[in-house]
């Protein structure tokens, strides 16, 4: 039976910006193999396979190369196909079981909420190829439960980064972050994301990232509630609140494609 597979950008508001994931909702569950065979032909950095459980669901993300744990762009793009094609109706919350405990999902005005745990990053050694993979000197570096998180100088040098990723890649770690102060009034801070080593060379707005850079700001800015911007080619704009040991994640999604999976 054909299942209906999409592919839905995610953190912004219009088609061809933010972060591309692919979502197939499933009657029942399959095997990782061929998730894992489906992530990869979608291409995107991740696809979320998505399971009712009563009026619940359960849900695994997949990039082109592994499993992953916690995919904040992937669960906002879910609940946005949830809403979108009734399975839900826009008032109901989302509730998603994963890997990383439950997760949540509500709408207001058109921007969609998540309801993630924290992963607070704390001071850590860089190791000793980390500068030179990324070709820039770190202001502090620290690591959260997946990454390695970098503050580097200036929101102009984030922006400008080349790193090597060959050499990232090999960064025993999820990804790195790199992350500075705005130089935009419209945002706290900025930041990109690099996952060499899980098939995603820079991940255009990386929702999970979040989860460490807004307690790390939070310390820095004195500051509950904060507006990010990931400088990745395409962008994606994040609203984010620290709720003790939850973060409140907030995005806009478009769907750009729809189609049936006969494989």
């Amino acid at each position: 039976m054909p299942l209906p597979i999409a592919q839905i950008d995610a953190f912004t508001d219009a088609p061809f910006g933010g972060n591309p994931a692919g979502v197939c909702l499933l009657p029942s569950p399959r095997d990782e193999a061929w998730m894992q065979a489906v992530a990869r032909e979608m291409n995107c950095a991740n696809t979320a396979f998505l399971v009712p459980d009563g009026g619940e669901y359960r849900i695994r993300w997949f990039t082109p190369a592994a499993e992953v744990d916690l995919c904040g762009h992937a669960t906002l793009a879910s609940a946005h196909w949830l809403w979108e094609t009734g399975a839900l109706s826009r008032d109901t919350p989302v509730r998603f079981h994963s890997k990383s405990g439950p997760l949540g999902a509500t709408l207001a005005d058109g921007w969609i909420t998540l309801d993630f745990p924290a992963t607070p990053p704390a001071p850590a050694d860089a190791p000793p190829e980390l500068e030179g993979a990324l070709g820039a000197r770190s202001v502090c570096v620290e690591r959260s439960k997946f990454d390695y998180l970098v503050e580097l100088d200036s929101d102009a040098t984030v922006r400008a980064l080349a790193p090597d990723l060959a050499a990232v890649s090999r960064i025993r770690t999820r990804g790195v972050i790199v992350t500075a102060r705005s130089a935009d009034p419209k945002f706290d801070f900025v930041s990109r994301f690099f996952a060499p080593a899980i098939g995603i060379p820079e991940d255009p707005v990386t929702g999970s990232a979040h989860c460490a850079l807004a307690p790390y700001w939070s310390a820095r800015l004195r500051k509950q509630a904060m507006s990010a911007y990931q400088a990745s080619a395409r962008g994606g704009v994040l609203r984010l609140a620290l709720a003790g040991d939850r973060v409140r994640l907030s995005g806009r999604a478009v769907t750009v494609l729809r189609a049936e999976l006969l494989a």
